[in-house]
């Protein structure tokens, strides 16, 4: 993703179609087979992501997506 160039939400889910966009600029993340999730949230002007969360799905089910 450092090389890659996302100018909205829909441009980053054409390219990744397992990621799962959501309010605020988040997107979730499924790795190793929907075993972990990753939170990031995406500031698309400027071109920053910031980690909000990883941990297993499990884990993933217990938070609130949109406000970790």
């Amino acid at each position: 993703m450092e090389k890659t160039i996302y100018a909205t939400p829909q441009a980053l889910k054409d390219e990744l179609r397992t990621a799962s966009i959501l309010k605020g600029g988040r997107v979730v993340f499924n790795v190793g087979g929907n075993k972990y999730r990753v939170i990031m949230a995406i500031d698309y002007q400027r071109q920053l992501g910031f980690i909000r969360f990883v941990g297993t799905h499990a884990q993933y089910d217990q938070i609130n997506a949109e406000t970790v």
